[in-house]
């Protein structure tokens, strides 16, 4: 009987201990969270029509990091911000800061932004903004104020590695609008109520071993853009809203948002404070019931692949195309204006842009692609095809926005989001593009080891 009682106990002993293997965290998650409202009134992004500075604040902007270390010390850093985006040369000078302090390579690092409409416009070089002096000396004091404040809080979440575990769900979004709008003018910006849309809500949820939530990254594809031109009070819009609700609801938890597909949609309804609030509760509200249902475990290891792609860009128009489209209402009478200087000076206009493409894999469990630009919802459909629709997060504005990123179909459709690049380039995206982007998330997704499509 003694024999027997002594050897239930070891088995016992051996089965709690295979339990306690089995729970062992497989991640180290650090965080940290930096203020970037700006200090004094700047001019603000997203809207040319505005020609004064803020006028005070409605809600503070923040920059957050999440730092993810497998148990074989691969690591990597997400930036989320509450700003319209980084164009590729403050992107690069930014990461270039951050490796040089932290020794992490630039693959490791993304940038991501809210997009948020109501947030300070960002440049180092004043001649360029095409503002007032002291207008463009008070951008250009932010800016290189928060190159630093982004380099230090990249340094502090590596500081805070501690054991975690994550867990990944899904929500929805039921505020989420297609804008591209058919009418017999052609397409406009509008509301299209049967328009493609992502209304999904990624979450990724981090806990600590002991069960506690630290971070709630969660996503929405909908332009942050609530507020209108006519507000120039500070905010990041619904999903500063919906971060602030997270923080408030999980007391010590750090809530982070994570732009998605938005490039062809719109909250709705939008056009005050009062309704971005609604949009950030209910988006909140949703992240946390998704936080209280059964989420699927995302296990280790950590790969991450970063890409320098070039996107064809379309043959340039004739002069007489070009002079037509700085006239009237055309929304691509920036780049055309752009395009003639060119001609006029004797230059030939480029035949690519570069810019890069990120893929994070996380175990067998979730792949994070990271695209850049104000991407259309086109994108999600076609990496899913590529890539299988399951454990997948796609995300945009990611670490380089110069503009819309177009599908073939809105190529042809035409309307706003063929405008071309607002930034870093000049040109037309040519429907070829689209077929470069999806050949080369799928190239990083198999470099990462993304288990293959089923």
């Amino acid at each position: 009987m003694r024999i027997l009682h002594l050897l239930l106990s070891a088995v016992l002993l051996s089965f709690a201990a295979g339990s306690a293997t089995a729970q062992k965290p497989q991640w180290k998650v650090g965080l940290a969270s930096v203020k970037i409202t700006p200090e004094a009134p700047v001019r603000l992004a997203g809207y040319g029509g505005r020609t004064k500075p803020s006028t005070g604040v409605a809600l503070d902007l923040y920059a957050k990091a999440l730092a993810i270390e497998d148990e074989n010390g691969r690591r990597a850093v997400l930036v989320t911000t509450d700003l319209i985006g980084f164009r590729a040369a403050l992107a690069e000078a930014v990461c270039g800061d951050i490796s040089r302090k932290t020794g992490l390579q630039r693959k490791q690092i993304v940038l991501n932004s809210s997009h948020t409409h109501t947030g300070p416009t960002l440049g180092l070089d004043s001649g360029s903004l095409g503002f007032p002096p002291e207008q463009a000396k008070a951008t250009v004091a932010y800016t290189r104020r928060l190159q630093r404040q982004l380099v230090e809080l990249v340094a502090a979440s590596l500081k805070a590695l501690a054991p975690a575990r994550l867990s990944h769900g899904v929500g929805v979004a039921t505020f989420v609008m297609n804008r591209r709008e058919f009418t017999d003018r052609g397409v406009i910006l509008g509301v299209n109520p049967r328009g493609l849309a992502d209304r999904g809500v990624p979450v990724l949820r981090i806990d600590s071993p002991d069960g506690r939530l630290r971070c709630v990254l969660f996503g929405a594809a909908c332009h942050n853009t609530t507020l209108t031109g006519k507000h120039l009070e500070i905010s990041g819009d619904f999903a500063g809203y919906a971060q602030q609700h997270l923080e408030r609801t999980h007391r010590g938890a750090q809530a982070m948002f994570l732009q998605g597909c938005a490039g062809d949609a719109n909250p709705f309804p939008r056009g005050s404070e009062a309704i971005a609030r609604i949009h950030g509760l209910a988006l909140g509200t949703e992240v946390d019931r998704v936080l209280k249902t059964k989420l699927r475990p995302v296990r280790g290891g950590l790969k991450v692949a970063l890409a320098d792609v070039r996107l064809p860009l379309q043959p340039p128009p004739s002069q007489a195309q070009l002079e037509k489209m700085t006239r009237g209402g055309s929304w691509q009478r920036f780049v055309a204006r752009r395009m003639l200087e060119l001609s006029r000076d004797g230059k030939k206009p480029p035949t690519e842009y570069a810019t890069k493409i990120a893929v994070w894999q996380f175990g067998g469990d979730l792949t994070l692609v990271a695209l850049p630009g104000e991407v259309v919802v086109d994108y999600v459909k076609l990496l899913e095809q590529s890539l299988g629709p399951q454990r997948l997060w796609v995300a945009a504005y990611c670490n380089d926005v110069f503009g819309y990123l177009p599908s073939s179909r809105v190529l042809q459709e035409g309307g706003y989001e063929t405008r071309g690049l607002y930034a870093g380039g000049i040109g037309f995206f040519s429907p070829r593009s689209q077929d470069v982007v999806v050949k080369t998330v799928k190239q990083l997704a198999e470099q990462v080891g993304r288990p293959a499509k089923k």
